[in-house]
């Protein structure tokens, strides 16, 4: 790209589009396009994407589709699907989507097929959860695995924990599986109060296995374990590894036969598919994870072959880069109304905020304009109790992606319908506001008398105009689940292309890291560095307390 950002004619061109939106409020373009809902809603994978309710017309969404087209996001998105080196600051493919291709597909990377490995691996994992499931997986004392605890943080933890919480309603009975990812002992803690060391089989899920928290959580389980009575030669029963460095899992005592690969095309924060997902396909079996991988390869196919006007991740990613560049809007909510998807938006805040949360482009001149927003969310209802009180009248406009699932799986009558309610309740008070007679005519049939009405009219007034999405799937399943996943993860991809940045990277959090080790040495009593005055003081105060 010759031009950054803001230099390019298109760029000017949506500028001078945003300066004129107050003169078309998102209400008044549904009076004008009565056809505005069939025309900006797209469906693939079991998902409905409904971004109507934007403040955008057809005339700025061929704008954004132009720019998507001078910022190279086809050839990129090629590049990244034939395996060529795009994570350029660590020369490095990006390729989680060959851990979901289909078996007759050819993945070069470095001139050699990956996929017959991807296939290799996915068969171990399969072997190991049927092993488990029908009680031939047996500890140190003869009793089958009950129970199965991941050990990983980050993209190592968030994507499993998030799949297994979301498919509760496909667990297999057998197996129940558990995560440990904070350094917090009490983390720790509190899960291994509910296992016994018998009957519970621990994966240490480690791109490095030299991540400190993985690595002190998984010490203080061998102890653990050790102290229950087994012998070191009993941790072949009881631990598995995911991992790329095979050598430093060995010296920990795991044996080779019981480590499973993850290759450096795969980025942690999009490793759910590779053995990483092994808590997963252990949590719901092998077909329900094949189907989470079918679904999220669904999503691949359609990104890649779509038409950019009606491809779902580009156009999630073009309203994004609307609010964020050009309406200037620096948060996104997203609130999924299913409360299986309550680990969603963590999940969600690593994938967009490690991937695209960057002020540096690809060539090393800082950015000039906004990139990743920062994303909140919880599940609705319950957003609507808490929060969302901001999105409706607060000084700040955040944006929402609501997430629904039409159908449910649980039996409670009436309880859907005043789910589903609510969520398109939101969403269209987000963009309509309060309306003052009606306002009025609410608060009198409350039995407010008409006096204390006048005088709290003003308060209860919002204009509205604030945009959402609406993500809808007709089931909460594998399949939709892996679209939805992908949907996101390909969304994240286009804008960083658009903001010309390394998605795929995350430099920011090594400074972090390399600072902790000096003050733990210091808390040790190991060493001693120099810091400001603060910093030096909460070391000492800590000192003193431990």
């Amino acid at each position: 790209m010759d031009k950054t950002l803001p230099q390019t004619t298109i760029y000017r061109q949506l500028l001078f589009f945003a300066s004129q939106l107050n003169n078309y409020p998102i209400k008044s373009l549904f009076q004008l396009e009565a056809t505005r809902f069939p025309n900006m809603t797209v469906s693939t994978g079991g998902l409905i994407l409904d971004y109507s309710k934007n403040q955008i017309t057809e005339e700025i969404l061929r704008l954004l589709l132009r720019l998507a087209e001078e910022r190279n996001v086809p050839a990129v998105r090629d590049a990244m699907f034939s395996g060529d080196k795009i994570n350029i600051s660590e020369n490095r493919a990006v390729l989680h989507t060959a851990l979901r291709s289909s078996r007759t597909e050819s993945i070069l990377v470095d001139g050699e097929d990956v996929v017959p490995e991807i296939r290799s691996v996915l068969k171990r994992m399969q072997s190991l959860t049927l092993k488990i499931h029908a009680g031939e997986w047996q500890g140190f004392t003869g009793k089958c695995i009950k129970d199965v605890i991941n050990i990983g943080i980050g993209g190592s933890d968030l994507g499993p924990r998030m799949v297994v919480t979301a498919l509760r309603h496909y667990r297999l009975p057998r197996v129940s599986v558990h995560f440990v990812s904070n350094v917090d002992g009490h983390d720790l803690e509190s899960v291994l109060n509910k296992v016994n060391p018998e009957t519970t089989l621990f994966i240490i899920s480690s791109k490095s296995f030299t991540t400190k928290e993985t690595v002190l959580n998984a010490q203080s389980v061998r102890r653990w374990f050790l102290d229950a009575g087994a012998e070191v030669s009993d941790i072949k029963k009881h631990f598995v590894a995911v991992t790329a460095n095979v050598d430093v899992a060995e010296s920990f005592g795991i044996p080779a036969e019981n480590i499973y690969p993850i290759w450096d095309w795969v980025g942690g924060r999009y490793s759910v598919w590779s053995a990483i997902g092994l808590p997963v396909m252990l949590a719901v079996g092998v077909n329900h994870f094949m189907e989470l991988l079918s679904g999220a390869h669904a999503m691949d196919v359609h990104f890649k072959y779509a038409p950019l006007d009606h491809n779902m991740p580009v156009l999630l990613a073009l309203i994004g880069i609307w609010n964020r560049n050009f309406l200037g809007y620096h948060t996104l909510a997203v609130a999924p109304y299913h409360e299986d998807l309550f680990v969603f938006s963590r999940w969600l805040q690593q994938l967009e905020m490690e991937s695209n949360g960057k002020s540096v482009q690809k060539d090393g001149e800082p950015v000039s304009y906004g990139t990743a927003p920062i994303i909140l969310g919880n599940t609705g209802t319950n957003g609507q109790h808490s929060y969302f009180q901001l999105f409706h009248q607060g000084t700040d406009i955040c944006p929402v992606d609501f997430i629904a699932v039409l159908k449910p799986t649980h039996s409670f009558d009436k309880h859907h319908e005043q789910l589903l309610a609510n969520c398109f309740a939101q969403a269209e008070a987000l963009m309509r506001g309060a309306d003052p007679q009606k306002a009025k005519e609410y608060m009198l049939a409350k039995g407010i008398p008409a006096e204390r009405v006048e005088s709290l009219l003003k308060q209860t007034q919002f204009e509205g105009n604030r945009p959402s999405n609406m993500i809808v799937m007709n089931e909460l399943r594998p399949e939709t689940l892996g679209a939805l996943m992908a949907l996101y993860e390909h969304k994240v991809f286009v804008q960083g292309v658009i903001w010309n940045i390394n998605s795929f990277d995350q430099w920011g959090v090594e400074l972090g890291k390399a600072l902790a080790t000096n003050i733990h040495k210091e808390l040790t009593g190991e060493a001693v560095y120099e810091h400001d005055s603060s910093t030096t003081g909460l070391i000492e105060l800590a000192k003193a307390g431990l």
